[in-house]
């Protein structure tokens, strides 16, 4: 079950499931800040509550006084967006949540995302994706041994080129002798 709050500075989502025995709460913030280039908006990530029922036998078995528990973020900055853009991350992202329950250790792992809670244009439509630094990186890693074969390759190509054509250029010319000795033969 999701349901949400849309605002034009802050928002959010909450998604339910197993009979509201997991609920998860993502929290958006809309900001500006001046920068030499003027006024900037972006939107970001600001927290994270996660509740979690450990009585539910689905994903705990036989737990420890089992009750309900809540993990949460604090002064999280996650998922920096511009304004007016989507969020998309193929890649595996984790952030860390502090639980009630000090036994256990509460992460959110985040993989193949794409998020704009802010300037819709229109149902089921997202804007231009700004891609996480995670993915950015590994399509650059992807791309460079491409590019640095290519520019190999032309060096090579134009290497040859320009031995291919110093040869034509200097096969008709008579050659001289460099051997002194040689010189009595002409004449």
């Amino acid at each position: 079950e999701m349901k949400g709050k849309c605002g034009t500075n802050e928002s959010e989502l909450e998604i339910t499931w197993l009979e509201q025995a997991y609920t998860l709460k993502l929290f958006f913030l809309k900001e500006g800040h001046n920068t030499s280039r003027g006024q900037e908006a972006f939107w970001r990530l600001s927290r994270i509550q996660f509740t979690y029922d450990t009585s539910e036998r689905t994903y705990f078995k036989d737990a420890v006084n089992p009750r309900k528990h809540t993990a949460s973020s604090h002064q999280l900055s996650a998922l920096v967006t511009p304004a007016g853009k989507s969020y998309e991350c193929q890649a595996q992202q984790t952030i860390s949540l502090v639980s009630t329950d000090h036994q256990k250790s509460v992460q959110l792992l985040l993989s193949e995302v794409r998020i704009q809670p802010f300037d819709i244009a229109a149902d089921f439509v997202f804007s231009e994706e700004h891609k996480c630094p995670v993915d950015q990186r590994e399509q650059l890693e992807e791309t460079l041994p491409l590019i640095l074969g290519l520019i190999l390759g032309l060096v090579i190509v134009i290497t040859l080129c320009v031995y291919h054509i110093h040869h034509k250029l200097t096969a008709n010319q008579v050659q001289i002798p460099r051997d002194r000795s040689q010189y009595k033969h002409m004449g």
